[in-house]
């Protein structure tokens, strides 16, 4: 053995940081903190209890704000569902009304119409003012008619197998293969251009001044909506309205792009239609009477 060196053999630095590290295993700082703590009679809760009782005060605070969102939602959903209720029987009871009024409104012109008939019937002067009173309702749609005519029905294109009903469809509907209002149109001008005596569209009668448009999805017509599928029905000779209403040129692109885009266009021939009269007509100008005219004359215009 060497002389001046330390029994046990050569010590490394790294060894002696080693025996240190073993030898002191807690921070200084925080054994002197254990030690005033010990010295206070303190004692620490164990480690593993205070974070179980953390996740626990943690999982009951989420439960509160789930419970009280769940709370919010539903009475939202409750709230909304009687709005849309209420709003649904207000709906109703003003179409009740409405409908009320109406029939009413009709049993007036009815009696009224009838009084006017008596009284002019009484004198011939009377009787060729209500002749002409005839050819002018008859003109307007105000009277309802019945007699033989051509049924047209356009319909939308069926929907696709793989279409979700509800609202989820694979891909957007194609617009084209809806019944426009543009398509109506076509097809009542045509019945007219024809000679067709009366029109109506799913049983609302069409006069000189009736308007179609479209509004969102439905089809107004007088500001009245009506569905698909859409019945037009042409009162007149069934033959000469089929011949002449397919050959019309705004008809033949109608069948064009029901064959293009699936629409349902067809027509049949009808012996017997009834269409009910159309809504009142709107006054939208007028003469004043020639007092000058002889007593007696005739009331009709150009008489």
């Amino acid at each position: 053995m060497t002389a001046g060196r330390p029994a046990g053999g050569i010590r490394s630095l790294g060894a002696s940081l080693l025996d240190d590290v073993l030898a002191e295993t807690l921070d200084p700082a925080y054994a002197q903190a254990a030690e005033a703590r010990a010295a206070r009679g303190e004692q620490q809760p164990p480690p593993r209890w205070r974070g179980q009782a953390l996740v626990a005060l943690t999982m009951a605070v989420a439960g509160v704000l789930v419970a009280v969102t769940y709370d919010q939602a539903a009475a939202k959903a409750q709230g909304r569902q009687e709005i849309r209720e209420a709003l649904v029987s207000d709906i109703q009871e003003e179409s009740a009304l409405s409908d009320e009024l109406a029939a009413q409104l009709e049993e007036l012109r009815v009696e009224v119409s009838r009084t006017s008939d008596d009284l002019l019937a009484a004198t011939a002067v009377g009787q060729r003012a209500l002749d002409a009173l005839a050819r002018a309702e008859q003109g307007t749609g105000a009277v309802p008619v019945t007699g033989p005519g051509l049924l047209v029905t356009l319909a939308n294109a069926e929907a696709e197998a793989d279409d979700d009903p509800v609202g989820g469809g694979t891909a957007a509907t194609d617009p084209r293969g809806r019944v426009q209002d543009g398509d109506l149109q076509r097809v009542v001008n045509a019945l007219w251009a024809v000679g067709a005596e009366a029109i109506s569209i799913n049983g609302q009668r069409l006069g000189p001044t009736s308007a179609i448009r479209f509004a969102g999805e439905a089809v107004l017509v007088d500001f009245r909506p009506v569905t698909n599928p859409y019945v037009v029905a042409a009162i007149g000779d069934p033959d000469a309205l089929a011949s002449a209403f397919l050959l019309n040129p705004q008809v033949q692109a109608l069948a064009e792009d029901s064959l293009n885009f699936g629409l349902r266009f067809e027509f049949a021939k009808e012996d017997e239609l009834s269409l009910p009269a159309a809504g009142s007509p709107e006054l939208r100008s007028a003469e004043p009477l020639d007092t000058r005219r002889v007593p007696g004359a005739d009331p009709t215009p150009g008489g």
